[in-house]
């Protein structure tokens, strides 16, 4: 019994191992087989490739994208000036190359007791330190060489550096100046300086200012600088806030962006991301009109942002609308869309005008209440603000609350009937006197009645 125990006791065995062995041929035969495959070579070769590719920084100049520009190609492009690698090179922006030079030879002769070619080399060399870092600040690859896109960092950099400079002291324009000298030029230049496309990395426009600016030349800061040169731009006689100077600024298109946010009560609003069941939309603003609700130019606030509704009024601070609006308004509501993790505040401030502002009577009311200050023609401002915002994506929207609030105060009986009158029986000359007349029949019936009944 003993020895059939163990004669059976090593046939068990036998079989395990045959079953252990079966199982790491076919393990084996598997590892094989993934491990020849060519397509798994060529993904994890791809994989490898992509990794190897990330930038190190994120990407915050960017290609405007189709979705938007399709709507008006125009306002995103340059007239006269391509700053940056974008634009570099396109035939009908060469010719101002010329002005960027005179520009750059102007900012580098203001130094007596130094050679021209020292201070080129001091400025290439501070630029090819940071170079790595300025290139992945552009969105997507960029076909130039290290050398070219130095020398376009440098050349750009100071011709922008010297223009503000030059527009903060008289005293530096020479005569036959090609930009303040030329009507035309600046109000294009001001266009091309705001373009998402065309911008310059901040910290290479620093990083010149630091190197070639002394206090003898300019005793401002470089943000001081450039809030000057546009201020205005939104808003008719009032600064720019100062608080942009506390804030890390990736170009200038952001520094005008900062200018807005950063001080606003409106973006300081805790918001949620909204469904599509919690969205409302708003009247326009001659609807409202007729509910009753009473458009008032705000006073107080410098920012354009803050929009406030109080008992029946809404508070709408003044909006300086010029040539270069639409163009500054959608290349402000690009980079919102295209930088990760970007506050859509502006984007939510279009949104809101866009609900009052549907046709010309819509702008005519804003502009006789002085809240918009219009420079451009009605019908003009009606279309772009209607359009502004197509093919954008709100995710948290910023006049949530408002809009509520507005919509509340139309619900209640009075705005609604009074609404009702304006639209249905007084909008046209001869149904307010078709009313008016029932209304003294009425009246003069009820008078006869009451002393027939006397009688």
């Amino acid at each position: 019994m003993a020895k059939q125990a163990e004669e059976n006791d090593n046939k068990m065995v036998k079989i395990d191992d045959e079953v252990a062995t079966d199982i790491e041929e076919e393990a084996r035969r598997d590892y094989i087989k993934i491990d020849v495959d060519p397509l798994a070579d060529e993904l994890e070769n791809m994989i490898a490739d992509t990794v190897s590719m990330l930038p190190k920084y994120s990407p915050c100049i960017f290609r405007v994208p189709n979705i938007l520009s399709r709507h008006n190609p125009k306002a995103y492009k340059p007239n006269a000036f391509s700053l940056g690698p974008f634009h570099y090179n396109q035939l009908h922006l060469k010719p101002t190359q010329k002005i960027k030079l005179r520009y750059l030879h102007e900012l580098i002769s203001r130094f007596p007791n130094t050679n021209p070619k020292t201070k080129l080399n001091e400025l290439t060399t501070t630029i090819r330190e940071l170079q790595e870092e300025a290139r992945e600040c552009y969105e997507g690859s960029i076909k130039m060489s290290m050398d070219e896109f130095i020398k376009v960092m440098v050349i750009d950099g100071c011709f922008i550096i010297e223009l503000f400079c030059k527009d903060n002291n008289d005293d530096l324009i020479g005569e036959n100046d090609p930009i303040f000298g030329v009507n035309c030029m600046m109000s294009m230049l001001t266009h091309d300086l705001i373009l998402l496309e065309n911008q310059i990395p901040w910290l290479v426009l620093e990083s010149l200012f630091k190197k070639i600016i002394t206090p003898d030349h300019v005793n401002l800061p470089l943000i001081t600088l450039v809030t000057n040169f546009f201020n205005s731009l939104f808003c008719r006689g009032v600064e720019i806030c100062q608080e942009v100077h506390k804030y890390e600024n990736l170009h200038i298109l952001d520094l005008l962006r900062n200018s807005l946010v950063l001080p606003s009560s409106i973006a300081k609003q805790e918001t949620n991301t909204l469904s599509n069941d919690e969205w409302q939309v708003l009247p326009s603003a001659t609807i409202l009109v007729e509910a009753g609700i009473k458009f008032k130019k705000a006073e107080i606030s410098n920012n354009i942002l803050d929009i406030k509704f109080n008992n029946g009024v809404m508070e709408i601070p003044s909006l300086f609308i010029q040539d270069v609006t639409e163009s500054l308004f959608r290349n402000l509501i690009c980079f919102e869309q295209c930088l990760p993790f970007c506050e859509e505040v502006i984007n939510s401030y279009l949104t809101f005008l866009d609900y009052l502002i549907n046709s010309r009577k819509d702008v005519e009311i804003f502009s006789k209440e002085k809240i918009i200050e219009n420079w451009i023609d009605n019908e003009e401002t009606a279309v772009f603000l209607n359009r502004i915002v197509n093919d954008t994506s709100v995710d948290r929207f910023y006049y949530f609350d408002l809009v509520n609030e507005v919509n509340k105060y139309c619900q209640r009986r009075w705005p609604r009937y009074r609404r009702v009158l304006i639209h249905d029986y007084f909008r046209h000359p001869w149904a307010f006197i078709s009313v008016s007349a029932a209304i003294i029949l009425l009246i003069l019936t009820i008078v006869q009645t009451v002393f027939t009944i006397i009688k």
